[in-house]
């Protein structure tokens, strides 16, 4: 039998759940909770299919051709001019690098900013995609601990004031797996300190679009601009299949990323970025956009009042996809999960989104994919589940 050998960093990375998740989620029995897709539903297969059957026809050979690392320039254009419409900040196309969805983003950035050791900051709890992606660079991880207006402001001042980091990752708007948002007080705070320590703040925007009062928050880019970089995605907005997302950042970060990006991959799909251009330009995103984070609203509003049926303590979010439940005493989140997949319902456990331990008590929550009926059985498989263990 042939004995294979992996680097060393793959015995370093931790064991991930995002099998498992997907798994779970894909099985028909199962009410699922615990994945992070966007809703089926939410997406416009006749308008895609139009924008799709536009570009085949008229642009074909172009589209199906080779393209540059870079990214279509006018799907660039469009990102650039959403920035300064949207969130008034000064945006070009020349700052925005178009990629394999925001999760190319997480690799190729620790890529050309961590060497081995490096000390990373990341909320605690954190995004399980990013810590993953992260760890394959060896870095050494430093959680600070996520309040309901954003990160603990003396522990963030204090690790940022200890040691140079190669760059401290949030999620400020919806977070994942939270749902918390900074209040705009913290991100000013947030970009004041980074820039006063010199700090680099990667902003992940994943959820930005997606408040259910329809209404944008400033990002932390608009008060650092120097010293933030930032990554959206159309996943969550358009269609995670199409696996198009982009990295907004200054000139020298721009340029390194581009390197490795034409390392990894030459470029995105390019008959993706042509189709969703196409239906970006022939479609009101806005429009779309509020309809879906008013579904999602109205599911979070549904969850949130069936955990506070069920006596649970809970996050309440403004908008994303995702909120956070905190188990009764001596019940552990691992059980609940085990458990939960025998009675037909699944979540995340809290414990992977710590990357300094924690996390054993609280579960993770998603309600952009289950409907209102699905919603009801589910989180009464979820109590059963609960009350049995308790």
């Amino acid at each position: 039998m042939m004995s294979y050998r992996f680097s060393d960093r793959m015995r370093r990375v931790p064991e991930s759940f995002l099998g498992e998740l997907f798994r779970v989620s894909n099985d028909p029995d199962i009410i699922s909770f615990a994945g992070g897709l966007p809703s089926s539903a939410a997406i416009d297969v006749e308008g895609i299919t139009a924008a799709a059957k536009d570009v085949l026809e008229n642009e074909g050979r172009r589209a199906l051709q080779y393209t540059n690392t870079d990214g279509f320039l006018p799907l660039r254009e469009y990102i650039a001019r959403r920035y300064r419409e949207r969130l008034k900040i000064p945006a070009t196309a020349a700052d925005i690098q178009i990629v394999n969805g925001s999760q190319q983003c997480l690799d190729l950035v620790a890529k050309i900013l961590v060497n081995p050791g490096d000390p990373v900051g990341m909320e605690s709890p954190g995004y399980l995609g990013a810590i993953e992606a992260f760890s394959l660079y060896e870095p050494e991880f430093h959680g600070v601990p996520l309040g309901n207006t954003g990160p603990d402001p003396d522990a963030f001042a204090a690790l940022l004031s200890s040691r140079p980091l190669a760059f401290f990752y949030g999620i400020p708007n919806s977070q994942n797996p939270s749902g918390t948002t900074y209040s705009d007080t913290m991100r000013r705070a947030v970009a004041r300190m980074c820039e006063d320590t010199g700090t680099l703040f990667y902003e992940d925007d994943a959820f930005g679009e997606l408040f259910f009062d329809g209404k944008s928050r400033p990002p932390v880019k608009k008060y650092a601009p120097e010293h933030t970089i930032m990554s959206g995605s159309f996943s969550k907005i358009v269609a995670p299949g199409m696996r198009i997302g982009w990295l907004f950042a200054p000139e020298p970060i721009i340029h390194e990323f581009n390197v490795a990006k034409q390392a990894a991959d030459l470029h995105s799909n390019f008959l993706c970025q042509m189709i969703l251009h196409r239906y970006l330009e022939t479609h009101d995103l806005d429009v779309k956009v509020r309809r879906v984070a008013g579904v999602y609203g109205e599911n979070c509003r549904l969850m949130c009042d069936l955990l506070d049926d069920a006596g649970l303590l809970h996050t309440t979010p403004s908008g994303g996809m995702f909120l956070m439940a905190t188990l009764p005493p001596r019940v552990a989140a691992m059980d609940v999960f085990s458990a939960g997949i025998r009675e037909g319902v699944a979540v995340l456990p809290g414990v992977p989104f710590y990357v300094n331990g924690g996390g054993e008590d609280t579960i993770r929550l998603n309600f952009s994919t289950a409907t209102e009926e699905e919603i009801h059985e589910g989180m009464e498989r979820l109590v059963r589940v609960i009350s049995g263990l308790a």
